[in-house]
Protein backbone atom coordinates (compact mmCIF):
# COMPACT_ATOMS: atom_id res chain seq x y z
CA UNK A 1 0.00 0.00 0.00
CA UNK A 2 1.23 3.80 -0.82
CA UNK A 3 1.09 6.47 1.94
CA UNK A 4 -1.21 7.70 -0.58
CA UNK A 5 -3.84 4.81 -0.02
CA UNK A 6 -3.29 5.01 3.53
CA UNK A 7 -6.82 5.14 5.56
CA UNK A 8 -7.62 8.32 7.07
CA UNK A 9 -7.80 8.81 10.58
CA UNK A 10 -10.63 10.54 12.69
CA UNK A 11 -10.08 13.01 15.08
CA UNK A 12 -12.53 11.07 17.63
CA UNK A 13 -16.36 11.04 17.63
CA UNK A 14 -16.41 14.57 16.46
CA UNK A 15 -13.59 15.69 14.32
CA UNK A 16 -12.59 15.74 11.07
CA UNK A 17 -11.00 12.81 9.38
CA UNK A 18 -7.11 13.12 9.11
CA UNK A 19 -4.24 11.86 6.96
CA UNK A 20 -2.26 9.06 9.40
CA UNK A 21 0.52 11.99 10.01
CA UNK A 22 -0.04 15.64 10.22
CA UNK A 23 2.95 18.19 10.43
CA UNK A 24 4.12 19.93 13.32
CA UNK A 25 5.52 23.73 12.16
CA UNK A 26 7.42 24.58 15.67
CA UNK A 27 10.51 23.52 14.45
CA UNK A 28 10.81 26.12 11.92
CA UNK A 29 10.33 28.85 13.91
CA UNK A 30 14.22 28.86 15.40
CA UNK A 31 13.18 26.73 18.60
CA UNK A 32 16.22 24.03 17.85
CA UNK A 33 18.35 26.36 15.85
CA UNK A 34 18.57 28.47 12.94
CA UNK A 35 16.08 27.54 10.21
CA UNK A 36 15.29 28.97 6.27
CA UNK A 37 11.86 29.94 5.73
CA UNK A 38 12.23 28.76 1.99
CA UNK A 39 12.88 25.16 3.26
CA UNK A 40 10.20 25.50 5.37
CA UNK A 41 7.28 26.65 2.88
CA UNK A 42 8.52 24.21 1.00
CA UNK A 43 8.29 21.57 3.43
CA UNK A 44 5.16 22.36 4.13
CA UNK A 45 3.91 22.26 0.79
CA UNK A 46 5.96 18.80 -0.16
CA UNK A 47 3.77 17.54 3.01
CA UNK A 48 0.55 18.68 1.93
CA UNK A 49 1.74 17.52 -1.62
CA UNK A 50 2.34 14.09 -0.37
CA UNK A 51 -1.42 14.38 1.32
CA UNK A 52 -0.87 15.25 4.49
CA UNK A 53 -3.73 17.78 5.28
CA UNK A 54 -3.16 18.58 9.04
CA UNK A 55 -0.71 21.46 10.40
CA UNK A 56 -0.27 21.86 13.94
CA UNK A 57 1.26 25.48 15.06
CA UNK A 58 0.71 28.15 18.06
CA UNK A 59 0.59 31.34 18.68
CA UNK A 60 3.78 31.40 20.53
CA UNK A 61 5.90 29.49 18.16
CA UNK A 62 8.36 32.05 17.19
CA UNK A 63 5.83 34.68 18.67
CA UNK A 64 4.06 34.95 15.91
CA UNK A 65 6.69 33.59 13.12
CA UNK A 66 5.14 30.11 12.80
CA UNK A 67 1.93 31.74 11.80
CA UNK A 68 2.82 33.82 9.55
CA UNK A 69 5.00 31.46 8.03
CA UNK A 70 2.02 29.04 7.74
CA UNK A 71 0.08 31.93 6.51
CA UNK A 72 2.13 32.26 3.54
CA UNK A 73 2.51 28.40 2.82
CA UNK A 74 -1.51 28.67 2.79
CA UNK A 75 -2.02 30.22 -0.30
CA UNK A 76 -1.77 27.28 -2.52
CA UNK A 77 -4.89 26.74 -1.43
CA UNK A 78 -7.10 27.21 1.79
CA UNK A 79 -9.20 24.25 1.59
CA UNK A 80 -6.20 21.95 1.15
CA UNK A 81 -5.48 21.36 5.39
CA UNK A 82 -6.58 21.53 8.46
CA UNK A 83 -5.46 23.86 10.88
CA UNK A 84 -4.26 22.93 14.43
CA UNK A 85 -3.66 26.29 16.98
CA UNK A 86 -2.48 26.34 20.33
CA UNK A 87 -2.56 29.71 22.41
CA UNK A 88 -2.07 30.74 25.74
CA UNK A 89 1.44 30.08 26.76
CA UNK A 90 2.98 34.07 27.24
CA UNK A 91 6.32 35.13 25.81
CA UNK A 92 8.44 38.09 26.44
CA UNK A 93 10.40 40.05 23.77
CA UNK A 94 13.57 38.13 24.94
CA UNK A 95 11.53 34.65 24.10
CA UNK A 96 11.38 34.33 28.00
CA UNK A 97 8.49 31.87 28.94
CA UNK A 98 5.73 33.80 31.57
CA UNK A 99 3.04 31.18 32.14
CA UNK A 100 -0.13 30.42 30.22
CA UNK A 101 -3.42 32.77 30.16
CA UNK A 102 -6.74 31.00 29.90
CA UNK A 103 -9.34 33.28 30.44
CA UNK A 104 -12.23 34.29 27.82
CA UNK A 105 -11.29 37.61 27.19
CA UNK A 106 -7.68 36.44 26.31
CA UNK A 107 -8.83 33.09 24.15
CA UNK A 108 -10.75 35.53 22.29
CA UNK A 109 -8.02 38.13 21.77
CA UNK A 110 -5.67 35.31 20.99
CA UNK A 111 -7.99 34.08 18.12
CA UNK A 112 -8.41 37.16 16.64
CA UNK A 113 -4.61 37.45 16.13
CA UNK A 114 -3.94 34.19 14.64
CA UNK A 115 -6.24 34.15 12.33
CA UNK A 116 -4.73 37.75 10.95
CA UNK A 117 -1.31 36.51 10.96
CA UNK A 118 -2.81 33.31 9.33
CA UNK A 119 -4.57 34.90 7.03
CA UNK A 120 -7.64 33.13 7.30
CA UNK A 121 -11.79 33.02 8.36
CA UNK A 122 -11.54 30.21 10.77
CA UNK A 123 -9.24 28.00 12.43
CA UNK A 124 -9.74 24.48 12.36
CA UNK A 125 -8.76 23.13 15.91
CA UNK A 126 -8.54 25.66 18.25
CA UNK A 127 -6.84 24.29 21.66
CA UNK A 128 -5.13 25.97 24.89
CA UNK A 129 -1.58 25.26 25.05
CA UNK A 130 -1.38 24.42 28.63
CA UNK A 131 -4.03 24.45 31.40
CA UNK A 132 -4.26 27.50 33.41
CA UNK A 133 -4.57 27.01 37.17
CA UNK A 134 -6.46 30.36 37.95
CA UNK A 135 -8.90 29.44 34.99
CA UNK A 136 -11.36 26.56 34.95
CA UNK A 137 -11.16 24.35 31.97
CA UNK A 138 -14.88 24.87 31.68
CA UNK A 139 -14.20 28.90 31.22
CA UNK A 140 -11.66 28.56 29.14
CA UNK A 141 -13.46 25.66 26.92
CA UNK A 142 -16.91 28.16 27.04
CA UNK A 143 -14.93 30.67 25.42
CA UNK A 144 -14.02 28.30 22.57
CA UNK A 145 -17.73 27.28 22.25
CA UNK A 146 -18.63 30.94 21.64
CA UNK A 147 -16.10 30.86 18.98
CA UNK A 148 -17.31 27.54 17.10
CA UNK A 149 -21.12 29.04 17.63
CA UNK A 150 -19.98 32.74 15.29
CA UNK A 151 -17.92 30.26 13.17
CA UNK A 152 -14.22 31.20 13.78
CA UNK A 153 -13.62 27.73 15.22
CA UNK A 154 -14.75 24.42 13.81
CA UNK A 155 -13.57 21.72 16.68
CA UNK A 156 -12.11 22.27 19.66
CA UNK A 157 -8.68 20.43 21.05
CA UNK A 158 -6.70 19.55 24.28
CA UNK A 159 -3.06 19.77 24.71
CA UNK A 160 -1.22 18.37 27.88
CA UNK A 161 -3.95 17.66 30.04
CA UNK A 162 -4.97 14.90 32.48
CA UNK A 163 -7.78 12.57 32.68
CA UNK A 164 -9.83 14.55 35.20
CA UNK A 165 -9.47 17.67 32.84
CA UNK A 166 -10.02 16.82 30.04
CA UNK A 167 -13.93 14.93 31.00
CA UNK A 168 -14.48 18.18 32.82
CA UNK A 169 -13.56 20.06 29.48
CA UNK A 170 -15.88 17.29 27.38
CA UNK A 171 -18.54 18.33 29.66
CA UNK A 172 -18.86 21.58 28.07
CA UNK A 173 -18.30 21.24 24.52
CA UNK A 174 -17.49 17.81 22.21
CA UNK A 175 -13.65 17.56 22.29
CA UNK A 176 -12.05 16.29 18.82
CA UNK A 177 -8.38 15.43 20.03
CA UNK A 178 -5.68 15.85 22.94
CA UNK A 179 -2.41 16.64 21.50
CA UNK A 180 0.46 15.14 23.88
CA UNK A 181 3.63 13.92 23.84
CA UNK A 182 3.83 10.24 23.34
CA UNK A 183 7.22 8.24 22.35
CA UNK A 184 8.43 5.18 22.91
CA UNK A 185 10.41 6.29 25.79
CA UNK A 186 7.50 8.31 26.86
CA UNK A 187 4.67 6.31 27.27
CA UNK A 188 3.07 7.77 30.32
CA UNK A 189 -0.24 8.72 28.77
CA UNK A 190 -0.76 4.79 28.72
CA UNK A 191 -1.52 4.67 32.45
CA UNK A 192 -4.54 6.92 32.62
CA UNK A 193 -5.23 9.61 29.73
CA UNK A 194 -5.46 6.93 26.99
CA UNK A 195 -7.55 4.87 28.94
CA UNK A 196 -10.18 8.21 29.19
CA UNK A 197 -9.79 9.64 25.96
CA UNK A 198 -10.88 5.82 24.30
CA UNK A 199 -13.64 6.14 27.40
CA UNK A 200 -15.08 9.58 25.92
CA UNK A 201 -14.55 9.02 21.69
CA UNK A 202 -11.59 11.46 21.85
CA UNK A 203 -8.22 11.11 19.49
CA UNK A 204 -5.00 12.04 20.34
CA UNK A 205 -2.54 13.95 18.13
CA UNK A 206 0.63 13.02 19.63
CA UNK A 207 4.22 14.86 19.68
CA UNK A 208 8.01 14.29 20.48
CA UNK A 209 7.50 10.87 18.16
CA UNK A 210 11.51 10.92 18.23
CA UNK A 211 12.32 12.49 21.97
CA UNK A 212 13.12 15.43 20.06
CA UNK A 213 15.16 13.70 18.59
CA UNK A 214 17.15 11.52 20.81
CA UNK A 215 15.63 8.63 19.06
CA UNK A 216 16.73 9.77 15.18
CA UNK A 217 20.26 10.81 16.56
CA UNK A 218 20.10 14.91 15.97
CA UNK A 219 22.41 16.02 17.56
CA UNK A 220 22.15 19.71 19.53
CA UNK A 221 22.87 22.55 17.27
CA UNK A 222 24.30 25.22 19.83
CA UNK A 223 23.45 28.32 20.68
CA UNK A 224 19.40 28.59 20.56
CA UNK A 225 18.45 25.03 20.45
CA UNK A 226 16.48 24.94 23.57
CA UNK A 227 17.15 20.89 23.87
CA UNK A 228 20.18 21.89 25.87
CA UNK A 229 18.03 22.48 28.71
CA UNK A 230 16.27 19.69 29.05
CA UNK A 231 17.32 17.01 31.58
CA UNK A 232 17.01 14.15 29.15
CA UNK A 233 20.06 16.15 26.74
CA UNK A 234 22.16 17.05 29.86
CA UNK A 235 25.29 14.88 30.86
CA UNK A 236 24.82 11.45 31.90
CA UNK A 237 21.35 11.33 31.15
CA UNK A 238 22.42 11.90 27.45
CA UNK A 239 24.50 9.10 27.23
CA UNK A 240 22.43 6.71 28.73
CA UNK A 241 19.14 7.75 26.59
CA UNK A 242 21.93 7.50 23.57
CA UNK A 243 22.28 3.92 23.76
CA UNK A 244 18.56 3.38 24.10
CA UNK A 245 18.42 5.29 20.72
CA UNK A 246 21.37 2.89 19.50
CA UNK A 247 19.18 0.26 20.04
CA UNK A 248 16.21 1.49 18.32
CA UNK A 249 18.85 2.07 15.32
CA UNK A 250 19.88 -1.62 15.45
CA UNK A 251 16.54 -2.86 15.31
CA UNK A 252 15.02 -0.52 12.38
CA UNK A 253 18.72 -1.56 10.27
CA UNK A 254 17.77 -5.08 10.90
CA UNK A 255 14.05 -4.39 8.78
CA UNK A 256 16.25 -2.08 6.68
CA UNK A 257 14.21 1.03 7.42
CA UNK A 258 15.51 3.56 9.64
CA UNK A 259 14.76 4.73 13.23
CA UNK A 260 12.89 7.80 12.58
CA UNK A 261 10.61 5.33 10.29
CA UNK A 262 10.68 2.45 13.11
CA UNK A 263 9.52 5.03 15.83
CA UNK A 264 6.81 6.45 13.67
CA UNK A 265 5.37 3.18 12.91
CA UNK A 266 5.53 1.91 16.39
CA UNK A 267 2.99 4.96 17.72
CA UNK A 268 0.96 4.65 14.42
CA UNK A 269 0.38 0.63 15.60
CA UNK A 270 -0.33 1.68 18.95
CA UNK A 271 -3.73 3.10 18.57
CA UNK A 272 -6.05 3.80 15.08
CA UNK A 273 -7.07 6.35 16.75
CA UNK A 274 -3.63 8.36 17.52
CA UNK A 275 -2.24 10.86 15.00
CA UNK A 276 1.51 11.26 15.07
CA UNK A 277 2.79 15.13 14.38
CA UNK A 278 5.84 14.71 12.78
CA UNK A 279 8.17 18.27 13.15
CA UNK A 280 9.90 18.31 9.80
CA UNK A 281 11.63 20.83 9.06
CA UNK A 282 12.73 19.79 5.53
CA UNK A 283 11.79 18.07 2.43
CA UNK A 284 13.85 15.44 2.76
CA UNK A 285 13.12 14.87 7.15
CA UNK A 286 9.63 14.41 5.20
CA UNK A 287 9.92 12.19 2.43
CA UNK A 288 12.07 9.61 5.09
CA UNK A 289 8.94 10.26 7.81
CA UNK A 290 6.08 8.71 5.41
CA UNK A 291 8.02 6.06 4.62
CA UNK A 292 6.78 5.15 8.02
CA UNK A 293 3.20 4.65 6.37
CA UNK A 294 4.70 1.51 4.59
CA UNK A 295 6.06 -0.46 7.85
CA UNK A 296 3.40 -2.86 9.63
CA UNK A 297 4.42 -4.18 12.81
CA UNK A 298 2.44 -6.92 14.43
CA UNK A 299 1.82 -7.68 18.20
CA UNK A 300 4.99 -9.96 18.53
CA UNK A 301 7.16 -7.15 17.02
CA UNK A 302 5.81 -4.53 19.00
CA UNK A 303 6.13 -6.01 22.08
CA UNK A 304 9.73 -6.88 21.39
CA UNK A 305 10.50 -3.52 20.37
CA UNK A 306 9.17 -2.00 23.56
CA UNK A 307 11.42 -5.04 25.41
CA UNK A 308 14.50 -4.00 23.67
CA UNK A 309 13.84 -0.31 24.93
CA UNK A 310 11.72 -0.01 27.93
CA UNK A 311 10.76 3.25 28.88
CA UNK A 312 11.68 3.12 32.42
CA UNK A 313 15.23 3.26 31.24
CA UNK A 314 15.06 6.31 29.82
CA UNK A 315 17.07 9.13 32.15
CA UNK A 316 16.11 12.45 32.68
CA UNK A 317 12.24 13.85 32.55
CA UNK A 318 11.02 15.16 29.52
CA UNK A 319 10.47 18.78 30.84
CA UNK A 320 12.60 20.56 33.23
CA UNK A 321 11.14 19.98 36.91
CA UNK A 322 9.07 23.30 36.94
CA UNK A 323 7.60 22.83 33.96
CA UNK A 324 7.16 19.16 35.36
CA UNK A 325 5.31 20.04 38.16
CA UNK A 326 2.87 22.80 36.18
CA UNK A 327 1.93 19.80 34.11
CA UNK A 328 -1.61 19.10 34.55
CA UNK A 329 -0.74 15.91 32.38
CA UNK A 330 1.93 14.78 34.72
CA UNK A 331 -0.44 14.97 37.88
Amino acid sequence: MTTATKPARRLGQFGPSVFPLALGCMGMSGIYGATDDGESVATIHAAIDAGVNLLDTGDFYGMGHSEMLVGRALRIGRDEVLLSVKFGAQRSPSGAWMGFDGRPAAVKTSLAYSLRRLGVDYIDIYRPARLDPNVPIEDTIGAIADMVKEGYVRHIGLSEMGADTIRRAASVHPISDLQIEYALISRSPEAKIFPALEELGIAATTYGTLSRGLLSGSPLTGKGDYRAHLPRFSGDNLAQNQRLAARLAEIAGDRGITPVQLAIAWVLAKQSWIVPVIGARTRAQVSESLGALDVNLTANEIAEIEAAIPAEKVAGTRYDPVQMKNLDSEK
